[in-house]
């Protein structure tokens, strides 16, 4: 990392001693760097007295006041004046993002964030971790050394929860970094860290309020275990809770096992025909796909027997019952993870303001898979979309 950064120094001084004094915008040109990279290193090197700047510029300290750049602009109010007035440049911009895995749900927060940093001239680039906490590690030092301009990061924390020295290796980057649909633990040191996500406790809520609605009682949950799952447990927790209903055990089960997926149907078809459960969440898509296969080859009708509230809407409308789901925003968590690091950058309005977390609202769609208990025969709604 601090040779790459040192070649570039050595290049920026090279040139500016060759030119007397430039704008930052002209230097970023000839280095075909992005200008915010220039300043960060214009930065560096007037802290160590190596140049002078001012206002936009840099100039060698032996020619401050009398260089090509006094000659041109007069003074520094001047530099400034026009410095000011020029639009916000991100050409040669490089974001790097770091993300546990590139399947569906992944897939369409790197879109979102690829085309916000595309539509500005920028260019985005990708690590994959495989869950793999060591993986993040060695995925963001690449990048660091490629020289990016700041890091969008999903990082692989186990449940959600990033351990202390995960926390430490956030804390000591030398970039901007946004935390990307990942919830900041309250208490922790991360909460100076700028963080977009899709509210998955909201999304959870969402899923048990609309089958409360329909006059459901009890209402179970199978989730996998994963980063996503406690927040939609939790969220299933205290919606069941403000309805005054009763809190089920929650199921865990891994659609990748075929044992795992098949125990935790049978499990809820002993909930449905023993202990009075008319409807389920299942987290995720894949997941309820496989337990609606199970449920019917049992016997059960869906939603007949059973309601089922899928959690992701990947390919919940493709399943033999098309599935009721909860929809993050994934896309627009993707672009709004860009938009804040722009700020953060001095690119785009809101640089000097406060850290934020920014929740976006997950968006729950009726399909077949939900009616009233004891349904008899009313048609379901379909294709209704909404906010929670």
């Amino acid at each position: 990392m601090r040779s790459h950064v040192n070649q570039r120094h050595e290049r920026v001084l090279e040139i500016v001693r060759r030119r007397g004094g430039l704008r930052v915008t002209e230097l970023a040109r000839e280095l075909g760097v992005s200008a915010v990279t220039v300043r960060r290193d214009v930065e560096a090197l007037a802290e160590q007295g190596r140049l002078t700047r001012l206002h936009g510029s840099v100039s060698w300290p032996a020619a401050s006041g009398s260089g090509p750049l006094a000659a041109s602009s007069g003074t520094p109010a001047a530099a400034a004046g026009t410095e000011d007035a020029e639009p916000p440049e991100i050409t040669g911009l490089v974001l790097g993002m770091v993300v546990p895995s590139m399947e569906h749900y992944f897939a369409e927060l790197v879109r979102g964030a690829q085309d916000a940093v595309a539509a500005r001239g920028g260019r985005l680039v990708l690590g994959i971790a495989h869950w793999r906490s060591e993986e993040d590690t060695a995925q963001i030092g690449r990048m660091l050394d490629g020289g990016v301009d700041g890091l969008l990061i999903q990082p692989s924390w186990e449940r959600g929860v990033p351990s202390f020295e995960q926390e430490e290796q956030l804390l000591a980057l030398r970039v901007p970094a946004v935390l990307v649909d990942r919830r900041v633990p309250l208490g922790g040191r991360l909460a100076g860290l700028d963080s977009a996500r899709s509210d998955h406790v909201l999304g959870g809520a969402a899923a048990v309020h609309h089958l409360a609605g329909l006059g459901h009682e009890r209402i179970a949950l199978l989730a996998q275990d994963n980063p996503t799952s406690p927040q939609v447990r939790e969220g299933y927790e205290a919606a069941v809770a403000a309805r005054g209903l009763s809190v089920l055990p929650p199921v865990a089960v891994d659609p990748d096992d075929p044992a795992a997926l098949e125990a935790a149907a049978r499990a809820l078809y002993r909930s449905v025909t023993d202990d009075g459960v008319t409807a389920a969440i299942v987290h995720n898509d894949q997941t309820a796909i496989g337990v609606v296969q199970r449920l019917r080859a049992r016997g059960l009708s869906i939603p007949a027997d059973v309601s089922l509230v899928a959690y992701e809407d990947e390919m919940a409308a493709l399943a033999d019952v098309p599935l009721t789901a909860v929809a993050p925003p994934r896309q627009a968590v993707g672009e709004t993870a860009v938009e804040m690091m722009l700020s953060r950058l001095g690119v785009g309005p809101g640089a000097s303001a406060p850290s934020r977390h920014i929740s976006l609202v997950p968006r729950l769609t009726v399909r077949a898979s939900c009616a009233s208990p004891r349904w008899a025969g009313r048609p379901a709604r379909r294709n209704d979309e909404r906010s929670f």
